[in-house]
Formats: C-alpha cells, structure tokens, sequence
C-alpha cells in the first residue's frame, strides 16, 4: 500500500500549498508599494513633507528585505529542526497575521516593526516549501513544480496591478459589503481612507487560512523523517539562533548607515563592509555548529562543512546577482512608465507591471524545463545574457510609451523573472536533506540584504546618472554578467537525485 507522503493526494496538497503560500507572498511584496504612499500620508500626518515619507518608505522597504533574509534562515533552521510542514506553518502564520495586523498601525514605526516580523515568515515559507514539494515528488516531475512555484509569486504581482488597475470599485463593492456586515458608517471610512490602505492590509491575514490544509493535507517528508529517526536532527540546538540574531542586528546596521538619519560615505562604507563580514557569519552559524556536531556523531560524512558552507556561498551569489539586477534596474519600468505615459497614458505604471508580470509566468514556468533539458549552469548562464539583451533594447531602444515599449517590458519581465524558476530546482539539489531547508533559505535570501542597501541608494544612484532611468537601468543591468560568470564555479547536477 501506498505511503500517505507518498500517495497523489499528499503530493498535491503540498505543492497547492507551496503555490498558493508564494503566491500571497508574491502579492504581498507588491501590495506595500501600492498602498505605502496613502498609508505613509495618513500615518505622518498633514504635517509631513514628500520627502519625509519618501524616507519612510524606504527604510520600511530596507526593514522588509532584511527580515526575509533573516526569517529564511530562522525557520530553514525550524524546518531542518522540527519538519518541513509544522515550521511553514509557523512560517505562513507569522506573515499572514503580521501584515494583517499593520491595517491597525498608528504610527510609521509600527509598520515598520510589523513587517519586519511579517518578512520573517515570507523569508522562510519559500525555502520551506520549495524542500517539500522536491522531497515529496519524483525527480521526473520536480522541474514542473518548481516552474509552478516558480511562477506563482509573479501570479501575485499580477494580482496587484490589476488591482491598482481597479481600486476604486474595489473600494465601492467593500464599502457595501462592510456596511451590509452592520459596520457603522464611521468604521468604514476609516478602513476604506486613504485607498482603503488599512483594509487592504488585513486581508493580507487571509493566508493564515493555507495552515488549515498544511495541517489537515500535506504529509511530512519521509526523507526528513527518516533523517529525525536516525537522529541526525538532535544536533541543531536553539543556542545556536544568536548567530542569526548577531546578523540581523549587523544587517540592520548596514540599513540605518545608509538611512537619512545615519552616515554618509567613508563612514557608511566601512560599516557596510564590517556588516557584511558579521552577518554571513552569523547567519552561517547555526549551519556549522550543526555541522561539526553531525560529522563528531557520525551522522554526516566527515569533511562535509566546507562543502555544504561553499554551496550556501555559491547559491546566495547566484540569487544576489538577480535581486541586485531586479532592484537595481528592472523594478524601475513601472516607474519610468509614468514618466514616458505623462496624461495621456494614466495607467502606464499598471500596463508595465501587467506586462513584466505576465512575462516572468511566462518564462518562469518555461525555464525550469529548459533548464531540467539542457542543465542547470548553461540555463542560468543564458538567462543572464538575455536579460541583459532585453533589458538594454527596452531602456536604449524606447522613448515612449506604447506597444513596442509592453513587448519589451513583457521580455525583459520575462528574463529577469524565469530565475525563480531555476532556484527551486537547483537549490535543493546542493544540500543534503539534514541541512536543505537552511541552505537554501540562506541562498535564496541573503541577497535581500545588499538588495536592501542599494534600494537606499536609488534617490543617490538616480542623481548620478542626472535622473534618466535609461542611463541607470542600461548601467547596472550588467551585475548579470557576473553571475554569468560566477555559475561556472558550482557543480552541475542536472539528472543526478537530490543528494540524501
């Protein structure tokens, strides 16, 4: 008879699970933009200026990435200590509550905190479920899933573009459903203010809901299990989390020297360096102690914490290259839109999100096949020349908005979103089962940080190329040639089975 984690239906329910929990995070990611700018009016007060707010923004974005990159670690660490399914759990229950709760925010600070806490579950909820779904189903069929997964959190972007798109009636239909449900008047208009900000953050809780089909339909990994009862798992120790403390704090501190309020150059620069240095260390530092005890237990082969500390170092490269290239170039098309869309195209910025959207579901899904074809480094390397060959035609090849400019925007979309495609194959297939969910949320995740500091800099990085995103978006699309290169240094594992 078929095992339970081994039956079609366990199968299902836990990669509907890893999709639907990336796709919330997907939406949730892009919902703050949309709605940070009234919530940040509203939370400062009249007598703020443009300026404050802008600041505001953008450290709670800056907050945001570091607690992801944190929270992939912390519950990776859950994952590889108590299961994959109790840890997302917690994971998918920490971000969902957290953001619903920033709907009842008095002060910026507050979201702030809020989603600092919430990242610390969406960080997680990938790696966590990425080792599931891979663990759970057969290698033939692990290039499909990761391209779903893959493509779900770009299901999500599109989500909140078209619901930019139709805010309003949004707002209308919840006016007279809140009203129909015996809200007073009074309550209503505070949830709906300022383009509904705060209702539309609590029903960022709504994913808490997924935990009801973690628990009832997702089986647990039998290859985790049987890892549990050998007792490679007794070796992660609690004790071990302030490493990961001592980072966040060294990643938070990178954030305040480039903040407003902190440094500026030398200064700044050398507590970034500094930071940096603690940070890895720190994060990596539960893997290692784990490690050490592991191999003196003859739990794990003598000699493997080199290896497996390497390959967190070479995935996190990879990933960083490509939230370095998307926060450095590609995140400013809906905004270089508007400028191109002037009056006469309003909804520029949503028809580019729509389009960049549309793209990477696209090439996602695509690319996790390709790369199960043709193997994992040549397709990675591919993508980054394609991104950068799109991402010049779109910024050097236009001066208005308008078809031409969507085609490019789906096509650079595209490119530079198929990447998530290819990490949920490759990752899992770099670390062994006892350290998967740790690895690869640190490899996945770590590249927040230096995506976090650049987004600090973008008021900077944009008055030094006078302004145009042409000239900026053209310049630093070409952190994708590192990576080209950089993927040649880790080993190919296309046909080979995730190692045990």
């Amino acid at each position: 008879m078929t095992s339970r984690s081994n039956g079609s239906f366990g199968r299902n329910a836990a990669l509907v699970a890893a999709v639907l929990g990336w796709l919330f995070d997907g939406f949730e990611m892009g919902l703050f933009p949309l709605i940070g700018g009234p919530a940040l009016k509203d939370l400062l007060g009249a007598s703020a200026t443009a300026g404050d707010a802008d600041k505001w923004f953008g450290a709670i974005i800056a907050v945001f990435l570091v607690g992801a990159a944190t929270g992939g670690v912390l519950f990776g660490w859950l994952g590889d200590s108590i299961g994959r399914v109790r840890a997302m759990s917690l994971s998918i229950f920490t971000y969902a509550v957290f953001t619903g709760l920033c709907g009842l925010a008095t002060e910026a600070w507050h979201v702030a905190a809020l989603r600092f806490i919430a990242s610390l579950g969406m960080g997680g909820e990938w790696s966590l479920g990425v080792a599931l779904v891979n663990e759970l189903w057969p290698g033939k069929s692990r290039a499909v899933t990761a391209g779903l997964i893959g493509a779900a959190a770009n299901v999500g972007f599109l989500l909140v573009a078209l619901l930019s798109l139709g805010l309003g009636g949004v707002i209308d239909s919840a006016r007279g459903l809140l009203l129909g449900l015996g809200l007073s008047e009074a309550t209503v208009a505070h949830l709906l203010a300022n383009s509904a900000w705060r209702l539309l953050m609590i029903s960022g809780a709504l994913p808490a809901l997924l935990i009801f089909l973690i628990r009832m339909g997702v089986p647990e990994s039998e290859k985790w299990q049987a890892e549990s009862d050998r007792g490679a798992t007794s070796h992660w120790l609690k004790a071990d989390l302030v490493g990961v403390l001592v980072g966040a704090a060294a990643a938070l501190a990178i954030v305040w020297a480039w903040s407003p309020a902190g440094l500026t150059g030398g200064p700044a620069a050398a507590v970034t360096a500094i930071g940096l240095v603690v940070a890895v260390a720190g994060y990596l530092h539960p893997v290692r102690r784990y490690l050490v005890r592991a191999e003196a237990a003859g739990t794990l082969a003598a000699g493997s914490s080199p290896h497996v500390v390497a390959r967190m170092l070479f995935g996190a490269s990879l990933a960083g290259v490509t939230l370095l290239g998307t926060w450095g170039s590609i995140q400013w098309i809906p905004r270089w839109a508007i400028q191109l869309g002037g009056t006469a195209a309003p909804h520029a910025k949503e028809y580019a999100q729509i389009a960049t959207a549309l793209g990477a579901i696209v090439a996602t899904y695509l690319t996790a096949i390709v790369a199960d074809r043709l193997g994992r480094r040549p397709t990675y390397a591919l993508l980054c020349l394609a991104t950068v060959a799109a991402a010049l035609w779109l910024y050097q090849g236009h001066d208005a908005f308008g078809p031409s400019f969507l085609l490019a925007a789906f096509l650079t979309g595209g490119a530079s979103g198929s990447f998530y495609g290819i990490f949920p194959l490759y990752f899992p297939e770099l670390f062994p089962t006892a350290v998967r969910a740790t690895g690869q949320g640190f490899a996945f995740n770590f590249g927040r940080i230096i995506a976090a500091i650049g987004g600090l800099q973008t008021a900077a990085l944009m008055g030094y190329f006078d302004g145009s995103f042409p000239k900026a978006g053209s310049v630093l699309v070409a952190i994708y040639l590192v990576g080209a290169a950089i993927v040649w240094l880790g080993p190919e594992t296309k046909g080979r089975p995730l190692p045990e």
